[in-house]
């Protein structure tokens, strides 16, 4: 609220103006974000010891998971914890993109901690129903798309990398599309969680990358420089993302391997319907697949799995998502997962570049 409260009081103090700076907030999302999850991530973990609300591991995993049996998650919830915190302290709720990527995790937020609840808490394995889990993201998916688009936050015009002009309007067809990205990342990122730190390193990557996305979009002189589409108010989403890699850095202090704690669905759920979100406000949809290449990888290795073994009731991979196949390939964990980060990272780099390359 640091916007609302102060930066009205600049017509006195010139000083306040800074307030009204995308970059300044940004920082102090960054900061609250990360300090607020390493202070409440300790305490979170040893609440959850206390209660023993631990993970369980899948019977047909890998046998180096089975010691991880006990270990604390819901670790999503100091996650989007911190970030809601801090972006109700730095963000300007009169951005339209802004309230609808906050309106989108915290649905999502509510379905993963349901979710985790039925599972964890509740002792029940099957928790909420896939059918359920999707009915519950396109339906948000699709009123917040509605949202965007009735109220002409975004255009329902097609972008593609390296093309300057969109390439056709798909009117309201787009509001499926979009609701496809969401929801498909969402559900990317929850398949992408199964190893220590594996999923928090790309969330850092592409946060930030979308940031910076997020900023060009929502500067005029900028996006009209690079031939990409002015999203008005869309700079907000900056300070989001920032908000996303500070408590994400702060979870990772405690996720990384071993890990001491798990995000949950509670987490990975949300920070996907995030990702995907910033993504449609940006309307970077296509450049997403390679921002999130690793989130697009796990995905496709389990559906090419499950699409093989029903057609020819045989596996490709020796387990999906693909991060298990490298494992029971010999690979250590922490080396499949700090390879992980350094494809995520590269992706991050090439998908910069393309702001050039129209």
């Amino acid at each position: 609220m640091l916007y609302h409260l102060l930066f009205p009081l600049s017509e006195s103090y010139t000083y306040l103006n800074v307030f009204k700076y995308i970059t300044l907030r940004s920082f102090f999302a960054f900061v609250i974000a990360t300090v607020i999850s390493i202070i409440w991530g300790k305490k979170f973990i040893a609440y959850m010891k206390v209660k023993q609300f631990g993970q369980s591991i899948r019977e047909d995993g890998p046998e180096s998971h089975f010691k991880k049996a006990g270990t604390p998650t819901l670790g999503g919830i100091f996650i989007l914890g911190s970030i809601f915190i801090s972006v109700f302290v730095s963000g300007n709720f009169s951005s339209k993109p802004f309230v609808a990527c906050i309106l989108v995790t915290l649905s999502y937020f509510l379905l993963g901690w349901f979710d985790d609840y039925l599972k964890i808490i509740k002792k029940n394995s099957d928790g909420v129903s896939a059918r359920g889990k999707l009915l519950w993201q396109f339906i948000t998916a699709f009123a917040v798309g509605y949202y965007m688009i009735a109220n002409n936050v975004i255009t329902t015009e097609l972008y593609v990398p390296f093309v300057k002009e969109p390439l056709f309007d798909l009117g309201w067809f787009y509001l499926l599309f979009i609701s496809l990205v969401i929801v498909g990342s969402s559900n990317a990122v929850n398949l992408t969680d199964g190893l220590d730190g594996l999923v928090t390193g790309p969330v850092i990557t592409s946060a930030s990358t979308l940031g910076i996305l997020a900023y060009v979009a929502g500067h005029s002189e900028i996006s009209n420089y690079l031939f990409i589409p002015y999203v008005q108010s869309s700079g907000e989403l900056v300070v989001i993302c920032a908000a996303v890699v500070g408590a994400s850095v702060g979870f990772l202090w405690y996720n990384s391997y071993p890990a001491q704690v798990f995000m949950g669905d509670v987490g990975s759920l949300s920070l996907g319907g995030l990702l995907g979100t910033v993504a449609v406000l940006t309307k970077n949809e296509f450049l997403f697949v390679i921002i999130g290449g690793i989130f697009v990888m796990e995905a496709i290795s389990v559906i090419l799995q499950v699409g093989s073994y029903k057609l020819r009731k045989k596996r490709i991979f020796k387990m999906a998502p693909i991060h298990h196949h490298f494992e029971l390939k010999g690979w250590p964990e922490p080396k499949v997962i700090v390879r992980f980060w350094i494809i995520s990272i590269v992706l991050s780099i090439l998908s910069i570049a393309t702001l050039k390359l129209r």
